[in-house]
């Protein structure tokens, strides 16, 4: 039996051992949760990012690609998609670009990199899906916004499914474009576009107004408005203060006709963002030009070269949906010293507002601005002191420091296919020498600062302010010849659409013996018989025999835009 001294002992000396113990246990405890963790931390930081990205996408069964692809995200940016408006042939994504490196050629991000358009599907019996297209086209729109074109799918279409809505943009399996509001605008009644202009706004409306040349009655409106463009007064905090503006969304609203003794408030649908840079502030040039166009690219370089080579020194371009070559055709011009800027309009039927727009732009940076066609060239008959190398330029300078004129109409000769069946090799000045005899309407060159502040136009002419008036050009001084009537093949494109907000397309059965209209043609792309000698009462080699004169090559005959037709 142990003596107490011995127990003592041996109680002294397990102490150290049964202390061990506890601290070995929390080593062992504290490892396993900060793996835990950690693991849980990880996955919920993978999770919060694509959270983020896709929440407006949680039905589609697209979750599990995208949240597997995430570096693959990183890789290719990312988009927010702002806005949907559905057009009758496509519908358009309005997409803000959230990381910046995505390359400088949207179209080669777009098209050559199989960006895909994602539908959502309204199917039968509760079940939904999701389809997916190649993006028809991608363009830029402002600094950190792009357009996106994708194709309309009607009933039917998509596997059998009903798919009448883009959810989201996806590229090679990843999705790199969603947004929080799935609704789709139409493009028959939407606010599209806002400009900053003093301390007011310019929004630009579709769907208020239905007739021509009128202003809109100021009591039915909470701002005035006039053909569809709309000056609204900026709250206090952004007139004093106009860079808070920038990218705010501008919505219109106004009253609708009392019935039985009540009136409602209609809120327009909008997708206009205020931009505040238009027009840089630097030495004005003399003489501006601007157009809009659809699919005009083996047009403009003549159009161009010509009208500079008579003093045009810039170009606005408003380009309304064009597929063809022409960005590369603007790049050429500016590689060769001509001063083009393309502005995408991706509106239809309003030319008339997106010459309002361009008045606005042009006004820092242009004392006058021709407003014409493509298809119209001024030419100078008589030599009156206006026969040379920038006449143009030099007439309109008569009248910059005038306190009255504000704007110079020019009348326009239309032009037939002149016995051609195909497109004219050395342009259209130099092949179409038949016209109708007399006159149809003008075209104008105005001064952006004499024009009225509702900035209502009727195609091609503008009211003016309060003491400014116009100056009609004497036929002996200019004309602008207008080669309306081409060959078939470049008439014929013409009945894809009208650009004018009032005039009815080709296709559609309304005011068909209007001048709006070519006189005995139907509502189909037919041609009709002996087109190639229609319009033609005066042989007019005026132009051409000018042309030939003084901007042919005397080695060889070529002229500068020969290479492009």
């Amino acid at each position: 039996m142990d003596s107490p001294e011995q127990r003592r002992k041996r109680k002294r000396n397990l102490k150290p051992t049964t202390r061990l113990i506890p601290p070995v246990k929390s080593l062992v405890y504290f490892v396993f949760f900060f793996i835990f963790f950690y693991l849980l931390f990880k996955r919920h930081t993978l999770a919060l990012n694509d959270v983020v990205s896709s929440s407006s996408l949680s039905s589609l069964s697209i979750t599990t690609s995208f949240t597997s692809s995430y570096k693959g995200l990183k890789k290719f940016g990312q988009f927010s998609i702002q806005a949907r408006v559905s057009f009758p042939d496509h519908v358009l994504l309005l997409v803000k670009k959230l990381d910046v490196g995505l390359g400088s050629d949207p179209v080669e991000f777009g098209v050559e990199n199989r960006l895909e358009c994602v539908y959502r599907s309204n199917g039968t019996g509760g079940q939904r899906g999701v389809d997916r297209l190649d993006v028809l086209s991608v363009d830029e729109y402002t600094d950190d916004r792009l357009i996106v074109r994708c194709p309309l799918l009607g009933n039917g279409k998509g596997k059998g499914r009903n798919f009448t809505e883009v959810s989201g943009l996806r590229r090679r399996g990843v999705m790199v474009g969603v947004g929080d509001d799935d609704k789709t605008n139409r493009w028959e009644n939407l606010a599209y576009e806002a400009v900053l202009d003093g301390n007011t706004a310019v929004v630009f409306v579709k769907g208020i107004s239905h007739r021509q040349d009128k202003e809109s009655d100021p009591n039915q409106f909470t701002i005035t408005a006039a053909q569809e463009v709309v000056r609204c007064v900026l709250p206090r905090s952004m007139a004093m203060h106009p860079e808070k503006a920038r990218g705010v969304r501008a919505t219109v609203s106004f009253r609708m006709p009392r019935v039985r003794g009540r009136s409602r408030r209609v809120v327009v649908p909008s997708v206009a963002r205020i931009d505040t840079e238009l027009g840089a502030r630097s030495e004005k040039r003399e003489l501006c030009a601007c157009t809009m166009l659809w699919n005009q690219g083996r047009s403009i370089r003549e159009w161009i070269m010509y009208h500079s080579w008579l003093g045009v020194e810039k170009w606005f371009i408003y380009d309304n949906n064009s597929d063809d070559e022409i960005t590369d055709v603007i790049k050429n011009l500016n590689f060769e010293g001509y001063n083009v800027s393309r502005h995408v309009w991706p509106w239809i039927k309003t030319q008339e507002a997106g010459f309002s727009h361009c008045a606005l732009r042009a006004r820092s940076e242009c004392n006058w601005v021709s407003f014409m066609d493509v298809d119209e060239f001024y030419y100078f008959p008589y030599n009156k002191g206006y026969s040379g190398q920038g006449s143009l330029k030099t007439l309109v300078s008569n009248y910059t420091n005038s306190s009255t004129i504000g704007e110079i109409r020019t009348s326009c000769h239309s032009f037939g296919p002149s016995g051609l069946t195909s497109r004219p090799r050395k342009g259209v000045m130099v092949g179409y020498t038949c016209r109708l005899q007399s006159p149809e309407r003008h075209k104008s060159i105005i001064r952006p600062d004499a024009l009225d502040t509702t900035l209502m136009n009727v195609v091609h002419h503008f009211h003016l302010k309060k003491g400014f008036t116009f100056m009609d050009l004497h036929q002996n001084v200019a004309v602008i010849n207008h080669y309306k009537y081409q060959v078939w093949e470049v008439f014929r494109a013409k009945f894809y659409r009208r650009v004018a907000t009032y005039v009815a397309d080709w296709k559609d059965n309304q005011n068909e013996g209007s001048r709006d209209r070519a006189p005995g043609l139907g509502t189909e792309a037919i041609e009709p018989p002996d087109w190639r000698r229609q319009f033609c009462e005066v042989w007019d080699t005026g132009l051409r025999d000018f042309v030939l004169a003084n901007l042919a090559d005397v080695t060889n005959g070529v002229l500068p835009w020969d290479r492009d037709l």
